[in-house]
């Protein structure tokens, strides 16, 4: 694991001008936070959410540019966790050598989550469901480690799964099986909380913080009996690039089948619906929540959050099922939020990253003052909460993934194809080791700047960058029809971030690109040799192709 520089100052505290009004007589807020996994925006995946849009939607605020800094499990859990970019958690990907829920990272980010903020500021905490990927294995503690900052925990031992499971119940691992009414995680998930909410009420008077994180709408699909035949004819969404075969792309995402196979279009279909019945558990979890807030007369008095980890992909760029990739598909969650003061029915369209969040707990639990610990990279959200608000936010933030790979060829491919994952029949793979890239993703609105620039750790040095403007589905690569001083002005902003930590972070940054675009065919060497130069991470893998 590549040990990176950050700064482990929990204590200081960062103030920014206080946004949110709280009555000195009225209690402290509660916090009840809802995480769903693998939940799109682009492909439909609110969309069997009914409920969620009654209770959430029509009565708070819906961020409609809400992205995850690296779309993937453990790492995005980590930086919803800590506030903190990858380069600075340090959780790389799905593995114990990437940090996910590693000793190391036990002992060290794990001490300095939202949660601790929380317990900081006297509040009791619970957490329930699937932490991060790698939680409770033997070599990292077992389910007999409970991670700090949690005052009721019932983890999911390892990855998503609805049945045939173990829970660390406050660090005693208990099996469950493939009993519906016994053990199918969502409602199990919505049953512990619904208990923690009253309980609570009845034993505490201080106010509490949930992390309440759902398996679905992730793999294995499984959904409720009672939702096990909804949707039969659906299908995948056909979008712009369903299917299309990738051009002047990375090789990874060059490397799909196209056409796809009748097999590969079916299974994709196949996972879209199941991903549409199993959210509809998580749709009668938040109501069972919500209800239960309003029974016990909490409701009007407690923020709720509702997000998930990172997006997804079905067919499009002829790539079967996963995340991972650099595009919008994989990269836009939702964002809601409803609470005191928060504006009801409405949307905002600011550039938000997954680690917004734990400053926004943070803010929130020490008073809405604009507070939280200095170290976090992100953003407080609460002076967006109120639709009358108008202040000056971001406009570009960092996205960054490094790849998974083996080191033997998948099965039935050439031997070649070392150092690629998570492959499919046909050796169409979705990860590999130097699937490893750094971009800026630019939101400008009022200057109708939409451009998403990346750069990759491989042997081509390869560069993409989309006008989102007049290409919204990422079909064209303009990296070789652009001005020149544009590519440099995004590459010497990548850097920036790349290296960022807390307050450069937060640092906004306004760069012209009106030339986009203007000239054809250009190639910059100099570009090239410099971003081999700033690399510092390496691995020998190149493409097969």
């Amino acid at each position: 694991m590549i040990k990176l520089l950050f700064i482990a100052l929990f204590g200081c505290i960062c103030t920014v001008e206080a946004q949110l009004v709280m009555s000195k007589a009225s209690p402290p807020p509660n916090i009840v936070f809802i995480l769903t996994d693998d939940q799109d925006t682009l492909l439909g995946g609110m969309d069997p959410l009914v409920k969620v849009k009654k209770l959430l939607q029509d009565e708070g605020t819906t961020f409609t540019n809400m992205f995850t800094s690296t779309p993937l499990c453990c790492p995005s859990r980590a930086s919803i966790l800590t506030g903190r970019y990858s380069h600075n958690h340090e959780t790389l990907n799905n593995t114990i050598s990437g940090n996910c829920s590693s000793l190391y990272w036990q002992k060290t980010f794990e001490t300095q989550t939202l949660a601790v903020a929380a317990q900081k500021a006297n509040y009791r905490t619970f957490f329930a469901g699937k932490y991060l990927n790698q939680y409770g294995g033997k070599s990292v503690g077992g389910p007999q480690h409970v991670p700090v900052g949690w005052n009721q925990w019932f983890g999911l031992v390892g990855n998503s799964k609805y049945y045939n499971y173990t829970i660390s119940d406050n660090g005693v691992p208990v099996q469950h099986g493939a009993n519906y009414h016994e053990d199918y995680l969502t409602d199990l998930l919505a049953n512990r909380s619904v208990d923690f909410i009253h309980n609570h009420k009845m034993r505490y008077t201080q106010p509490f913080f949930m992390m309440i994180s759902t398996p679905a709408p992730h793999s294995p699909w499984d959904s409720a009996p009672q939702y096990s035949k909804m949707y039969e004819n659906n299908t995948a969404p056909h979008t712009p690039s369903y299917n299309t075969k990738a051009v002047n792309k990375h090789w990874l995402v060059r490397q799909a089948t196209h056409p796809m196979t009748k097999e590969s279009m079916d299974y994709s279909d196949n996972a879209f619906r199941s991903r549409w019945r199993a959210l509809k558990s998580v749709d009668d979890l938040v109501e069972r929540v919500i209800n239960a807030l309003s029974k016990m007369k909490q409701l009007d008095n407690t923020y709720v959050f509702f997000s998930s980890d990172n997006g997804y992909h079905l067919g499009q760029f002829s790539l079967p099922i996963d995340k991972r990739q650099l595009y919008e598909f994989d990269l836009r969650v939702p964002l809601i939020i409803r609470g005191p003061g928060v504006s009801k029915n409405v949307t905002r369209s600011e550039p938000i990253v997954n680690v917004d969040i734990a400053p926004t707990v943070a803010d929130i639990v020490n008073g809405g003052k604009g507070d939280f610990p200095l170290m976090m990279d992100g953003e407080s959200l609460v002076p967006l909460l109120n639709s009358n608000n108008k202040p000056k936010w971001r406009s570009d933030f960092l996205v960054e993934y490094q790849g998974e790979g083996k080191d033997s060829p998948p099965p039935g491919c050439s031997p070649t194809w070392r150092g690629v994952s998570q492959c499919f029949p046909g050796c169409v793979c979705e990860d590999a080791y130097n699937n490893t890239y750094s971009c800026v993703r630019t939101l400008q609105p009022q200057h109708k700047v939409d451009l998403m620039y990346c750069e990759f750790t491989d042997t081509e040095t390869f560069v993409e960058l989309y006008n989102h403007t007049i290409d919204p589905h990422q079909l064209n690569n303009i990296k070789d029809t652009v001005d020149p001083t544009v590519l440099v002005k995004m590459n010497k902003r990548l850097i920036m971030l790349g290296l960022c930590s807390g307050k450069t972070c937060r640092e906004q940054s306004y760069i012209d690109y009106s030339a986009i675009p203007t000239t054809k065919h250009w190639f910059v060497d100099a570009l090239s040799r410099f971003w081999q130069h700033t690399q510092t991470l390496f691995n020998p893998y190149v493409s097969p192709l």
